[in-house]
């Protein structure tokens, strides 16, 4: 696992290990996700849900994002995300945090304006999230869910629209905003890859 580009070009990152909860995402799929936002992320704040490694949010620093937010409830995760943001230089722009999403999204202070979700599969853990994150969203805000395929997400959630899914053979990618007045009635736009 290693960031693609950026700052941190090339650096290798270290992972959970010995866990299936950690489940980290393909350059692939990390390349897509970074394509489909990548014009958006110099001096955003970020934030990286159900962090893992920290792999994301990381690629997201090293992008340009002013600052990253960490959470993941697990102690094993934070650990390996304070390794990573080490090594990689970002601990003054990252805030770390052990917590429940449900806690920490509740308590957040902080508006962001990119949100990365990619919690453990099949315990429709992204709906119970996003109606308390579309609250702590800027206005133009972009949250981006990673979730298995069969994984079926609201249409909207508050302001925010489905209005893209990338599909990469088992693995979708949701990507919710405020639309514009213009796009309010478009049709969300769906491409699939194989990967």
């Amino acid at each position: 696992m290693r960031v693609i580009t950026g700052s941190a070009r090339g650096r290798k990152l270290v992972t959970v290990e010995g866990t299936e909860v950690v489940r980290p995402t393909t350059d692939r799929v990390k390349e897509a996700i970074f394509s489909a936002i990548q014009f958006e992320i110099e001096g955003r704040t970020v934030l990286d849900l159900f962090a893992g490694s920290g792999q994301l949010g990381i690629e997201a620093l090293s992008r340009g994002a002013s600052e990253c937010w960490f959470a993941d409830n697990s102690a094993a995760s934070i650990k390996i995300v304070r390794e990573n943001v080490e090594s990689t230089g970002f601990s003054e722009r990252s805030h770390i945090v052990n917590m429940p999403f449900s806690a920490f999204l509740r308590t957040a202070g902080t508006k962001f304006g990119i949100a990365i979700l990619d919690p453990p599969y099949g315990h429709r853990i992204i709906q119970k999230a996003l109606p308390l994150l579309v609250e702590k969203m800027d206005e133009r805000g972009v949250i981006v869910c990673e979730h298995e395929k069969e994984c079926v997400l609201p249409e909207s959630v508050g302001e925010f629209h489905l209005v893209k899914i990338l599909r990469h053979g088992r693995i979708s990618l949701s990507i919710y905003r405020i639309p514009e007045k213009s796009d309010e009635n478009s049709p969300k736009d769906e491409e699939e890859e194989d990967v």
